[in-house]
């Protein structure tokens, strides 16, 4: 039976999600944890771009403000003046290639809407600009990336405080998924927020019950791509993650999730061709 949920209308192109995807990372930051300053010219940006497709990704997102913990954000004119022109060359080459924003600005998200992107990526979940939740449900068709965050990236890991953690997101959920669908928003994709105003403990609680959130019958992003709460674990960096990525990557699938969001496409494509084949073999309860 066609789910509609399971279906994202990205800018009139249609996206299914009976099967996950994969969100592939494009960061045209200097400072990003991971990749920050590796795309600083239009040949690597493309390049990149080009080698995510071909491996599999249905989704590339550009960020042009870091938000690791205790960044300063950028401005909106320097933001903007990183992601249009690279924006237009990335449509001008790959007309086809679904392309989501990395922001959480509603007048960034609008320009590049207006430029060829298809999908609006939030780290605030509206909370750092009151205008994005209106945008988005002005902008016909765009479906949103509406993430849990506690704090600000400047201050979200300062001392992160949770009864229930899980509970609490659901929550957040609930409330902010209910003011989009009143706006008018069509598509919502919920992402947990793994490392953002989180501690090592609470994002593992958290993956673990990541579960929950399929009650509210939306999509489900995860983004655990080398992050912190994997190296710290086992006492590496993010460089030495993508084993540990790939780990973390399974779990989220059998929680649920329907989109990674990574730095590595070719291994996060191959995590979910075992995730399903594995599925392929899960006993069916037979009711008499």
């Amino acid at each position: 039976m066609f789910n509609p949920h399971l279906t994202l209308n990205c800018a009139g192109r249609l996206l299914s999600l009976e099967e996950p995807i994969v969100m592939g990372i494009l960061n045209l930051t200097p400072d990003s944890f991971y990749d920050g300053g590796q795309h600083d010219s239009d040949s690597k940006i493309l390049t990149q771009v080009e080698n995510m497709l071909l491996q599999g990704a249905s989704i590339i997102d550009i960020g042009a403000v870091s938000t690791r913990p205790g960044a300063d954000l950028l401005d909106a004119k320097v933001e903007g003046e990183r992601l249009i022109p690279t924006l237009k060359k990335i449509v001008g080459n790959f007309p086809e290639a679904i392309i989501s924003i990395d922001t959480f600005r509603s007048e960034v998200a609008r320009k590049c809407v207006e430029h060829g992107a298809a999908m609006i990526n939030d780290i605030s979940g509206g909370s750092l600009d009151q205008d994005m939740f209106k945008t988005i449900a002005e902008l016909a068709h765009i479906p949103y990336v509406l993430m849990h965050i506690q704090g600000t990236p400047a201050d979200m890991q300062t001392n992160p405080q949770y009864t229930d953690v899980a509970l609490e997101v659901l929550d957040y959920f609930i409330q902010k998924t209910t003011q989009l669908v009143d706006l008018g928003a069509h598509d919502v994709i919920l992402d947990p927020g793994f490392g953002f105003g989180k501690t090592v403990e609470h994002n593992y609680e958290l993956l673990q019950k990541m579960h929950v959130f399929k009650m509210l019958d939306w999509p489900i992003l995860a983004g655990l791509s080398r992050k912190s709460m994997i190296y710290k674990v086992l006492e590496s960096s993010a460089a030495e993650a993508l084993n540990g990525t790939s780990v973390l990557n399974f779990e989220a699938l059998k929680q649920g999730a329907k989109i990674l969001r990574v730095h590595d496409v070719a291994p996060a494509i191959e995590t979910i061709k075992l995730f399903l084949q594995l599925e392929k073999h899960v006993p069916k309860t037979d009711f008499i």
